[in-house]
């Protein structure tokens, strides 16, 4: 069983709640009034910070769980908290201004591909 990964995916959705609850202090603090989804810049760059999260989540956690199942297990975890590492870099940079996501952007795009690529060399050893 994939113990790490587990842990992992646990931690990821953790993140992703915590980065709900920064969305919700936002709203507040800029006057964004539910149901908006935009107003005020520093608002706007928080929410899409958030939401960007979740738009990953599908591309992180299949390749996570494949790499891990078909390849190793902590090969697999060891990448998610590179995804995770990278996902915070990307909500705190894009918090501060829109250029300032890259950096994390691309940590975890790196881990991403990683993961695919070890669940498809662990596929293909399974084949």
């Amino acid at each position: 069983m994939p113990f790490y990964t587990a842990i992992v995916t646990l931690l990821a959705v953790a993140l992703y709640f915590v980065f709900a609850t920064r969305v919700a202090a936002a709203r507040g603090k800029f006057g964004v009034k539910l149901p908006a989804m935009a107003g005020e810049p520093h608002f706007d760059r928080i929410f899409r910070a958030h939401v960007n999260t979740l738009e990953w989540m599908p591309t992180f956690l299949a390749p996570l769980w494949l790499c891990a199942i078909y390849f190793n297990d902590a090969v697999a975890a060891a990448f998610g908290l590179v995804w995770i590492g990278g996902r915070v870099l990307y909500f705190i940079g894009y918090s501060k201004a829109v250029e300032k996501r890259l950096p994390g952007f691309f940590v975890q795009s790196t881990a991403c591909l990683l993961l695919f690529i070890g669940a498809i060399a662990g596929i293909v050893m399974h084949a």
